[in-house]
């Protein structure tokens, strides 16, 4: 399967993550797999007119394109010209690049929360006009249009994250190279399901602490950080606790909420990131799978039953009281 990566608006977080795969060969990993990477703007040696040829030669059918990556968001500005982002050598800008090569493309990827919604580039007044490929933050449009299917007949994949996690866009790229993607497999905003149809808060390491309301009142605290300190967790979609960053970390796993990345708008949430917005001193964001209700009537519950342990644990930052040694068996 032929790859093409193009870089647009964005810091190229993506393939510093890409570089993170848990693999001893990253190379290697892809060719196994059947991938073939034809260009990647930092992991490729070709440069200049070499890569002007080729860009050239997949525009005349002469290199078969299986796969268009782009990370970053598409700038249509100054009023509509694309020209605050032209590609170097041909005197056109990217979004006209990405356009005749998306055309050409069995699949197009959106790599990153800027390519696929506009993420932090689209975010203020947006004076470089940025969106994403297939969507405006939340709304459908974006440079190629709502009604765009690639090749195969699929949407643009939406591979968000700010950066993505590396084995989303590996996994993604393998099961394309292996014919087994359909759009069954993307979620309603065109996501991969198999970490779309997760939430970061499933196997969140301070679980313990949300299930007793036991909240953190500072960064450094052990406890949840729903409550207070901004995080996101329970309503957005991504397996970052599921499969651990570089084997083992997460936002959260790390003391920081989790902001939203892999959703539409997250550069701007209405609230400082690290802060909880609250209504009569309940907090706006609650789960999306239940009533608000019902979680209000729950939470009084479960801090009434906090553990001692549970609650002095929660404002500190190490383990201030270990778990209590009991005989588990029942003889």
């Amino acid at each position: 399967m032929n790859v093409l990566w193009l870089q647009s608006g964005g810091c190229g977080g993506c393939s510093m993550s890409l570089l993170c795969a848990d693999t001893t060969d990253f190379q290697g990993h892809l060719r196994d797999a059947g991938i073939h990477m034809l260009w990647h703007p930092s992991l490729s040696l070709a440069s200049g007119e070499d890569v002007l040829a080729l860009l050239q030669s997949v525009m005349d059918g002469g290199t078969r394109l299986d796969a268009l990556c782009v990370e970053g968001s598409l700038l249509r500005g100054p009023n509509g010209t694309g020209r605050f982002h032209m590609l170097a050598g041909t005197g056109l800008p990217m979004i006209h690049w990405v356009r005749e090569l998306a055309a050409k493309a069995r699949h197009v990827l959106a790599v990153g929360s800027c390519a696929a919604w506009g993420g932090v580039t689209a975010g203020g007044d947006n004076p470089t006009d940025a969106c994403g490929l297939q969507y405006e933050d939340d709304r459908p449009g974006g440079l190629l249009g709502a009604d765009f299917r690639s090749g195969s007949g699929l949407p643009v994949i939406n591979i968000a994250g700010c950066p993505t996690h590396p084995s989303w866009v590996i996994d993604t790229l393998m099961a394309l190279a292996a014919d087994g993607f359909t759009e069954d497999d993307l979620d309603p905003l065109a996501r991969p399901r198999f970490y779309a149809d997760q939430l970061v808060h499933h196997g969140c390491t301070r679980n313990e602490y949300y299930e007793f309301k036991a909240s953190a009142e500072k960064p450094s605290d052990l406890g949840c950080m729903m409550e207070h300190m901004g995080c996101k967790g329970t309503q957005v979609h991504a397996d970052c606790n599921i499969r651990p960053w570089n084997g083992e970390g997460s936002c959260t796993r790390g003391g920081y909420a989790c902001i939203a990345c892999t959703e539409p708008g997250f550069q701007e949430p209405g609230h400082p990131f690290h802060q909880t917005p609250k209504i009569a001193g309940i907090p706006v964001g609650l789960p999306t799978d239940m009533p608000k209700a019902w979680f209000v009537a729950l939470a009084s519950l479960s801090k009434s039953a906090t553990p001692k342990r549970v609650k002095h644990n929660a404002v500190a930052d190490h383990l201030v009281e270990k778990p209590a040694i009991r005989r588990t068996r029942l003889k």
